[in-house]
């Protein structure tokens, strides 16, 4: 069964070579050596992918070649998928240093594209770690002395790491911006771009957002060497299996009522509510659990340890409800 889905994903990908751009003109084949690509697609398959998305079939092929990509879709479309893909065929096994950087805008974002990477990369033994504020510097800098492939990271830590020279950068041969748009928007530029400034001057770079502010594209002309770029509009995306809907309710005041008839009216087994305000999170979190529905809340106001606890819940469906900030949105 194993092999059918990995013929299926390789007879998927080489079509998209072959339908594609003179850029990507090349078989899978000749861009990857067989041994390598089918223990990564074992673990492409063991993680539950079954064919590529969109985004997948136009981005994997030019960021193995180690070409400079901008790659714009909305979230939830296979970005963090494409990226990890990329890196991890690109990796030397036999060097155990930092050879790719990721930034991503959150902690939560961060640690979940840990996850992926780590589970894609199982069976080719990658090592990986998260580097991201409310976390121990010292256990950080024990990691890293021990030696990492690939490290993900919020800009804060990551240059804090940098700086000290506890992250080093000599063996870095990529670098990836996940959330862009989200990342600037938070404030990250100037740690960003000095970021760039202690990086390795060739190196292969990576944008991927859903929107290209002005800022982005700054960073796009300053850092990246003619960059493929990769636009996957709305009516390419599929959401297979997933029905969407909303409920237009005219006065604020009727949402709290609307919200609770359809969890009295449908059978959710789980579900993710996301307000705009941290406030709300709290509003909401108490008006429900006073009409007997049990629901778990995490906003960023909360210390690093509860979040996680709430998260691990909620995963292992201890918790049926989760409210959040839509800052963690991305991730889910």
């Amino acid at each position: 069964m194993l092999a059918n889905m990995m013929r299926k994903w390789m007879s998927c990908l080489e079509l998209m070579v072959r339908n594609s751009s003179q850029v990507m003109m090349r078989s899978m084949t000749v861009l990857m050596p067989w041994a390598c690509r089918k223990i990564l697609l074992r673990g492409i398959y063991a993680y539950g992918f079954e064919k590529p998305s969109a985004i997948q079939q136009r981005g994997i092929v030019p960021f193995c070649k180690g070409l400079d990509v901008i790659q714009q879709a909305q979230s939830g479309t296979g970005k963090t998928a494409t990226f990890c893909s990329g890196i991890l065929q690109q990796l030397d096994y036999n060097i155990v240093e930092c050879q790719a950087l990721v930034l991503a805008p959150t902690r939560e974002l961060a640690q979940q594209i840990e996850k992926v990477m780590r589970a894609l990369g199982d069976y080719l033994g990658v090592k990986v770690h998260a580097c991201v504020g409310g976390t121990s510097v010292r256990e950080d800098q024990r990691i890293l002395s021990s030696g990492v492939h690939v490290v993900v990271g919020t800009p804060g830590r990551v240059f804090d790491m940098l700086r000290r020279q506890s992250l080093r950068p000599d063996y870095i041969k990529m670098f990836v911006l996940d959330e862009a748009d989200e990342m600037l928007s938070r404030g990250f530029k100037d740690q960003i771009y000095d970021i760039f400034q202690l990086l390795p001057p060739k190196i292969q770079v990576g944008v991927f957002s859903a929107t290209m502010p002005p800022e982005a594209l700054e960073i796009t002309r300053k850092f990246m060497n003619k960059p493929v770029r990769i636009l996957v509009k709305r009516d390419e995306l599929t959401l297979e299996g997933i029905k969407q809907f909303y409920v237009n309710v005219e006065k604020e005041e009727w949402k709290l009522e609307t919200l609770c008839d359809l969890y009295e009216t449908l059978a959710i087994t789980q579900s993710v509510i996301f307000v705009n305000t941290r406030r709300k999170v709290d509003w909401l979190t108490d008006k429900m659990r006073s009409r007997d529905h049990t629901v778990s809340a995490t906003h960023g106001d909360m210390d690093q340890n509860t979040r996680d606890i709430i998260m691990r819940e909620f995963r292992s469906g201890s918790s049926r409800v989760l409210i959040t900030t839509e800052s963690l949105g991305p991730w889910y």
